[in-house]
């Protein structure tokens, strides 16, 4: 009998262990919840009337205390979770005890019921890196260009994007009092992107979005040898991704140094989970391991389709001025 037992106790801890989801799962779920958190966040920030802000670099290079709360919320959240994660934030902060009114401790239920990709289901937290931007669009933010913002989580494996998290805290702001305010969009290689409806541009349009604040003649150059029909300026790269991802926009062209991988790394994984690509402006995969270099010097291209048209024309005399 007691042999029994204990066998039916084993079948029972293997089953759990079999049904428990994969990390990488849990974390996304995580990720997830904390971006919600950190939209509320940014709302509150704004509605308090004091945002805090400070120059880091100049005019267009701004820190909020929505950046700040948000940056150690989402952080301290994930790393009490998955303390072995590598977390890179942008924002250079200083390290002290953070109010338990900032951790986030929830986690996404309908993340947890979908299946991790096979490839990524004995991922270990310690292979992983999460790039955080607490708040894509800090300019647009301060000016009350509030459909531009969004919260960036980012994941990678072995230097690829394989995950991410978009939240924009104002989505639906100009949609009246019953509109539901805020929302996530998330995505898994192998797995797909969910949030939003994909579409796509008409077939022969070309939309090109870019910057709206760091714009320069070699982005203009770029933009211009692409023969765009429209050109919408923007701020912030998930804002522009989702332009790609809901077929406001058939290509993404930053012909600059300037953005870095906590812009990129959460974008690109949506991207990519339905079909997309992001690369630098010569097409080369952007790498997200903790080592790397911080800034995509070598700019960024981005497309949900036809990323072969665009890429072919970027002139050379661009390619020449922007070294990886």
């Amino acid at each position: 009998m007691e042999k029994r037992t204990a066998g039916c106790e084993r079948c029972a801890k293997r089953a759990f262990v079999m049904a428990s989801p994969a990390l990488l799962m849990r974390l996304v779920a995580s990720a997830y919840s904390v971006a919600e958190k950190a939209a509320a966040i940014v709302r509150k920030v704004m509605a308090g009337g004091d945002l805090g802000i400070v120059e880091k670099c100049g005019a267009n290079d701004l820190q909020t205390k929505a950046d700040r709360l948000v940056q150690m919320s989402i952080c301290s959240s994930l790393a009490r979770k998955f303390p072995k994660l590598t977390i890179i934030g942008e924002e250079d902060l200083p390290s002290y005890d953070v109010d338990e009114e900032l951790i986030e401790n929830g986690q996404y239920e309908e993340i947890l019921k979908k299946t991790c990709p096979p490839q990524y289901s004995t991922i270990k937290e310690e292979e992983l890196v999460v790039w955080v931007d607490p708040l894509d669009g800090t300019k647009e933010y301060t000016e009350g260009l509030l459909d531009h913002v969004t919260v960036l989580i980012g994941i990678a494996y072995g230097g690829k994007a394989i995950a991410g998290i978009i939240n924009q805290p104002y989505y639906n702001y100009e949609a009246g009092a019953d509109a539901v305010l805020g929302r996530t969009i998330w995505g898994v290689l192998g797995l797909g992107a969910f949030g939003f409806q994909l579409k796509e541009v008409p077939d022969g349009k070309h939309i090109i979005i870019t910057t709206r604040s760091h714009s320069s003649k070699m982005v203009n150059d770029c933009i211009g040898a692409m023969n765009p029909d429209t050109v919408v300026r923007v701020g912030g790269a998930g804002n522009k991704v989702i332009h790609l991802i809901e077929g406001k926009a058939s290509a993404y062209v930053f012909a600059s140094p300037g953005c870095k991988k906590w812009d990129t790394c959460a974008p690109e994984a949506i991207l990519h989970a339905v079909g997309g690509k992001l690369t630098d402006i010569h097409g080369n995969s952007l790498h997200y391991n903790k080592e790397v270099k911080h800034m995509n010097s070598a700019g960024v291209l981005a497309t949900l389709r036809n990323f072969d048209y665009y890429a072919s024309r970027v002139p050379d005399s661009v390619k020449q001025g922007l070294v990886p």
